[in-house]
């Protein structure tokens, strides 16, 4: 599904979202298609809902933003091991 099509469906909500295209380009990650997993009125509870996801299975690429954004971008961060020594 595209973003124009969860935000038709669920206007004004934050959904937890299933990343199943997307791309990254200069520290952004552009997600073009989606599957929705779960929707709620308030952030915290999809915050927390997207922690379970993540834990549960932490190689899938899952995240959370609310309807009214206007595009699906999000800043990149690396997140790794720092310099051994």
């Amino acid at each position: 599904m595209r973003w124009q099509e969860v935000q038709e469906r669920f206007p004004e909500e934050w959904v937890v979202l299933e990343a199943t295209k997307a791309h990254s380009e200069r520290g952004h990650r552009y997600i073009e298609e989606v599957v929705v997993i779960d929707t709620f009125a308030d952030s915290t509870a999809a915050l927390r809902r997207y922690s379970e996801l993540h834990r549960q299975e932490p190689g899938r690429e899952y995240c959370f933003f609310h309807t009214s954004r206007a595009e699906l971008v999000a800043r990149e961060r690396y997140v790794g091991i720092r310099g051994l020594r």
